[in-house]
C-alpha cells in the first residue's frame, strides 16, 4: 500500500492546487518573471550590479505610488522612477567626489523612504505590504496583461543585442575599442533591469526582487564557464523556484516571494556546495585526495 500511497500522496500534492483559477494564474506569472529574470540575472551577475539591481528594485516605490494617484498604471510610474534613479545616480557620481556604491545606496534609500511616505499621506487602497513582498496569488488581469507584455519586452530586448550585451559585460574596454556603443548598451540593460523589477513587483515585491535578479545568474555561474549554458541554468533554476516557492506557500500557507527566494537561495547553497567544478565541498575532496 505505501509503494502506492507515495505516488498518489505527490500526484495530489501537484494536482490539488491547480483546481484553483488564481493557482494557474499564480504558478504561471511566477515561472514567466523567474524565466525573465533568470535570463537578465545572468548579465547582472557578469556585470556585478548586485547594488544597483538593489538600488533600482526599491527606487520604484514612489513611481507605484504616484502612478496611482494620477490614475496610470503602476508599471508607468515604476519604470519612470527605476530609470530616474539611474540617471539621478549617475548624475551625482559625475558631479562630485562620491563614491559609486555610496551615491547608489543614498539614492535607493532616499527614492524608497519617499515612498514609504507617499504611502502614508496619499489617501489609496495602495496595501503597502503587497508593494513589498509582492502578491501573486490575487493578480487581476490587468496586472497580468502588463506583466506579460513587459515580459516580452524585456527577454526581446536581451535576444536582439545578446552578443552586444555580454561583449559590454565580459569587457567593455574591448567592446568600446571596436566601435560598439556601450553607453547605449548601458542604458539599455538598466532599463531592462528597471522593466525587470517592475514585473517583479507582482510576484516577490521590492524587498525582494534583487533576489530574483541576482541569484539565479550567482548560481548559475558557480556550475558553467559557458555563457549560452549559464544563461539557460539560470532561467530554468529560476522558474523551478518560482513553481516550488508557490507550491510550499500554498501547501504550509506562507508568504508566496519568501518562498520563492528561499528556494531559489537553497539551490545557490547546493551548488555552492556541490558544483561540479567550483563547489567547495568537490574542491576540498579533490585536493585532499
Amino acid at each position: 500500500m505505501s509503494d502506492i500511497a507515495l505516488p498518489l500522496a505527490t500526484f495530489s500534492w501537484v494536482s490539488e492546487p491547480l483546481s484553483h483559477e488564481f493557482m494557474r494564474r499564480a504558478l504561471f506569472i511566477s515561472a514567466l518573471v523567474g524565466g525573465v529574470s533568470g535570463l537578465l540575472s545572468c548579465y547582472m551577475t557578469l556585470k556585478g550590479w548586485a547594488l544597483m539591481g538593489d538600488a533600482v528594485s526599491h527606487a520604484v516605490m514612489p513611481g507605484v505610488v504616484v502612478a496611482y494617484a494620477l490614475g496610470l498604471p503602476f508599471s508607468v510610474g515604476a519604470f519612470v522612477f527605476g530609470v530616474g534613479s539611474v540617471a539621478l545616480i549617475g548624475f551625482i557620481k559625475q558631479k562630485s567626489r562620491v563614491k559609486e556604491d555610496t551615491v547608489i545606496g543614498l539614492v535607493f534609500t532616499g527614492f524608497f523612504a519617499l515612498g514609504l511616505v507617499l504611502v502614508s499621506k496619499i489617501k489609496s487602497n495602495i496595501d503597502l505590504m503587497h508593494i513589498l513582498f509582492g502578491s501573486p496569488l490575487g493578480i487581476s488581469n490587468e496586472d497580468l496583461s502588463q506583466t506579460l507584455f513587459i515580459a516580452f519586452m524585456v527577454v526581446a530586448l536581451l535576444l536582439v543585442f545578446r552578443r552586444d550585451l555580454m561583449l559590454y559585460c565580459f569587457d567593455p574596454t574591448h567592446a568600446r575599442s571596436i566601435g560598439i556603443n556601450t553607453v547605449f548598451l548601458h542604458y539599455l540593460l538598466l532599463s531592462a533591469l528597471s522593466l525587470t523589477a517592475v514585473v517583479g513587483l507582482q510576484t516577490v515585491g521590492i524587498i525582494l526582487v534583487v533576489a530574483m535578479l541576482i541569484t539565479p545568474g550567482a548560481t548559475a555561474y558557480l556550475l558553467t564557464d559557458r555563457f549560452d549554458r549559464m544563461t539557460l541554468l539560470a532561467i530554468v533554476s529560476s522558474a523551478f523556484s518560482s513553481l516550488l516557492g508557490v507550491y510550499i506557500s500554498y501547501w504550509f500557507d506562507i508568504e508566496t516571494g519568501g518562498a520563492i527566494v528561499l528556494v531559489q537561495t537553497l539551490i545557490f547553497l547546493i551548488a555552492f556546495l556541490f558544483a561540479p567544478r567550483y563547489g567547495i565541498l568537490i574542491n576540498k575532496h579533490i585536493s585532499s585526495s
